[in-house]
């Protein structure tokens, strides 16, 4: 005969939950949070202990100014590197020029005189005073056709003018235009040391493109309108301007030297700012200050461009376009600015990356928010039935490590890529965060003691006999 069991003592009580069990998940948060803060205030260390490292901190400011110098050489190092050795790039330059209406108004008037020049007006008219006598014309048509020299001018500037200007704005010209860009690419290495003798050249301080082309095709226009003394044209080798300056030596001499070191200073100012990161006392501190010296050098670099531009325009040799010559200026140094923006960008977010994660009671406010919206988001879609359990306990343990792989493939991504601009900066952004919202969205939390050790309902008891 069993015995039942023994009814349970009334005094008897169940264990009470520990601290972390009685936490609901709002209030596990503040607790990570104001953990998170007392090890950043404690990492920075006592006032006595940031004076013996003066040496530290001093070292890792020259590093950062270092890096962020270098950081403002190595956008313009890749420009240069990228208008040398990069055909696509460089075609992509300069080829919108061919549809700007000032570039395209400048070459219509550098071909016409070409074309003019080499027209004899004073042979055209005796010409015609000739053809007259052998008709048997009077000898007052032929002193009449003798004074036609300025009416012949002019017309023959206006037919020319019109046929160079047809030739320069048809589509035709587009495709010559990039077409000899293209070919000339390879001589333009040589150009930039001064030693070209193709279509790009570089001498008495110009940089200089042949367009007997062009020339080519109004001669064969001019003769398909009826034009026939314009078969007599020569081959004529005029230049068209793409760059003028008394400094342009010096500027070749240093776009040579960045144009050597360009793919490897990069990557030297990026290491050279993590060494100044990492010897830093507060890193955190260091990288905000890093992410801002490299913005306040892209911003530097703006002025200076700007400034330059100026300069440039105001010291352009006499006869020259000064529209076309800024048109040109700004498609050259396009793809430069466009790196000083997508650069400055992504310090920015750097820094404002950095401060986030920081102590400060606004990073705190603005981690906690998303954190709930996040949380209460999870929440709902638990509760409609999405199941996260073993893939929430998974992103909960592995977390930062997550977090770090995030962040090392954007950066491999924006290192990586050949020409990153400002919208793929903010893109990559954008990724980052959304990825970063879905590692919360899955961290369901550490399991707490209910759900590890659930009790056991106790066996039901067999029937006790009747005696």
């Amino acid at each position: 005969m069993t015995s039942s069991p023994p009814p349970p003592d009334p005094d008897h009580k169940p264990p009470e939950p520990s601290g972390e069990q009685r936490l609901s998940a709002r209030e596990r948060n503040e607790l990570d949070e104001l953990r998170h803060r007392v090890s950043a205030l404690e990492t920075g260390g006592p006032a006595g202990a940031a004076r013996h490292h003066w040496l530290r901190s001093t070292g890792s400011v020259l590093l950062i100014l270092l890096a962020s110098l270098l950081s403002l050489l190595a956008v313009v190092a890749v420009w240069a590197n990228s208008i040398v050795r990069d055909t696509d790039r460089y075609v992509a330059t300069v080829g919108p020029l061919a549809s700007d209406p000032d570039v395209q108004k400048a070459v219509t008037n550098r071909v016409t005189t070409a074309v003019l020049a080499q027209i004899d007006v004073d042979a055209l008219v005796k010409d015609l005073e000739r053809a007259a006598s052998e008709q048997g014309a009077p000898p007052r048509i032929a002193t009449l056709l003798g004074d036609l020299g300025g009416p012949i001018t002019s017309g023959l500037k206006s037919l020319v003018g019109d046929t160079v200007q047809r030739v320069v704005s048809s589509k035709a010209f587009d495709t010559v235009w990039v077409d000899a860009n293209r070919r000339a690419h390879s001589a333009l290495d040589k150009a930039l040391t001064g030693n070209a003798t193709g279509a790009v050249s570089a001498k008495n301080g110009q940089v200089t493109i042949d367009v007997a082309p062009i020339v080519a095709q109004v001669k064969d226009r001019l003769v398909s309108a009826g034009f026939k003394p314009a078969a007599r044209i020569p081959a004529v080798h005029t230049d068209f301007v793409v760059f003028a300056s008394k400094d342009v030596g010096k500027i070749k001499t240093y776009l040579r030297v960045l144009d050597i070191i360009g793919g490897w200073l990069p990557v030297i100012a990026v290491l050279i700012a993590a060494a100044g990161v990492y010897l830093a006392t507060n890193r955190r501190r260091a990288l905000i200050g890093a992410a801002l010296g490299v913005f306040a050098a892209m911003v530097v670099l703006g002025i200076v461009l700007a400034v330059a531009r100026a300069v440039y325009l105001d010291h352009l040799p006499v006869g020259t376009s000064e529209d076309a010559a800024a048109t040109v200026f700004d498609s050259l140094v396009r793809f430069l600015r466009a790196g000083v923006r997508a650069v400055g960008a992504l310090a920015l977010v750097t820094a404002a990356g950095a401060f986030l994660v920081g102590p400060s009671r606004i990073a705190v406010l603005i981690r906690t928010g998303c954190r709930r919206g996040i949380g209460a988001l999870r929440d709902v879609a638990v509760s409609a039935g999405l199941p996260l359990g073993p893939v929430g306990r998974f992103v909960h343990r592995f977390k930062r490590w997550i977090g770090a792989a995030i962040l090392a493939v954007a950066a491999v991504v924006l290192f990586t890529w050949s020409y990153p601009t400002t919208w793929v900066v903010v893109w990559t952004v954008v990724i980052v965060l959304v990825a970063f919202a879905i590692r919360e969205f899955l961290d369901t939390g550490a399991p707490s003691a209910a759900d590890t050790s659930k009790p056991s309902s106790p066996a039901p008891s067999a029937p006790t006999p009747s005696a």
